[in-house]
């Protein structure tokens, strides 16, 4: 058995690891699931099992974040993650990041941390020297800062904030809008490119128009009123501009930052339905079992089917073979297979 002195095996275990963290079924809901068919299982024993299982691939997901750290661009983002606190019958809020390797490191690793404070992407990242992707909250600054980390922005969540001030400034946010609908068509028409030929392509159409969009900012940041919500668009903007305008100087860098956000809002769904982390096991529980989940989806693979041959096979894994584990390779040997 996967698990010393367990009864459950590597099928029961794959089930309710892929039904909580890639269908974000709440264990009370596969409790109640398993009653139908005539098997008591609580929802602490799920719970336990869930964090055993996390244990078993620790070494494979700090593998996995390792070779995240080997990437060119990594893309980040973080999201609330409320956690019980012992004995006092409420919650306080935690905090849960995604890091997104580039297609040399294909994995999505996630990372659980008590805290929003630059202490875990410094921690996450603390070898890591190339490009790191995300939104201008200042806990990355201080990672950025005495190294040779460069930080891209997000024009996703630019564009946003002129979208949300259109009721004060309708005009401006009409030009905002006409601005991204060609800078993303121009993306969707580089898209197949290689890094190579699609910074070229960005220099020749996407630099002249943000060039433009640039003196139209600096120009509507004299005549609008400081506090106006269009006013809070244009300023963020032109205080990310450095930011945002560094997919200009490499054609890896993606023009935002979306990819990590789509990740965010799974474990948004997985939040709605099971309200919060019961400690800090099983916020690192969490951050663990979807890293691989994620990644499986990333990869087109099915999860279940993933961590059932996983785990069948990991006792007798060999250690010096480590990254035959990761969702990548396993899908290729798979394929190859079949």
């Amino acid at each position: 058995m996967p698990i010393e002195r367990g009864k459950a095996g590597p099928g029961l275990l794959a089930y309710i690891v892929t039904s909580k963290h890639a269908d974000f079924l709440p264990l009370y809901r596969l409790k109640n699931i398993f009653e139908r068919i005539g098997c008591e299982i609580s929802r602490s024993t799920q719970s336990v099992w869930c964090g055993d299982v996390a244990d078993l691939i620790l070494s494979l997901y700090e593998r996995m974040a390792e070779r995240v750290r080997q990437s060119h661009v990594i893309l980040t983002d973080d999201t609330p993650m409320p956690m019980r606190e012992p004995g006092l019958g409420k919650t306080r809020r935690a905090r849960m990041w995604v890091y997104l390797g580039d297609k040399s490191q294909p994995y999505n690793v996630f990372h659980f941390t008590q805290s929003r404070k630059r202490d875990g992407p410094l921690e996450f990242l603390r070898d890591y020297k190339d490009m790191l992707v995300a939104d201008g909250h200042g806990g990355y600054d201080g990672v950025v800062a005495n190294n040779t980390i460069r930080r891209g922005g997000c024009h996703a969540l630019a564009r946003r904030k002129f979208v949300d001030a259109e009721k004060t400034a309708p005009e401006i946010a009409r030009e905002a809008a006409a601005l991204y609908r060609s800078l993303y068509k121009i993306e969707r028409e580089a898209g197949a490119l290689d890094a190579v030929a699609r910074l070229a392509c960005r220099s020749e159409h996407s630099r002249p128009l943000l060039e433009s969009w640039h003196d139209q900012l600096r120009a509507l940041q004299q005549s609008l009123l400081p506090r106006s919500p269009m006013a809070e668009a244009v300023n963020y903007s032109l205080n990310e501009w450095k930011e945002l305008t560094l997919f200009l100087e490499d054609g890896a860098v993606p023009i935002d930052n979306n990819a990590s956000e789509r990740e965010m809002k799974r474990v948004v769904w997985n939040r709605k339905n099971s309200l919060f982390a019961g400690n800090g096991r099983g916020g690192r529980t969490s951050a663990i079992l979807s890293s691989f989940t994620a990644t499986c989806r990333r990869q087109g693979i099915d999860p279940q089917l993933y961590f059932t041959q996983l785990l069948v096979n990991l006792p007798s894994w060999p250690i010096s073979d480590l990254d035959a584990g990761l969702p990548d390779r396993w899908r290729l040997r798979h394929s190859s297979l079949q």
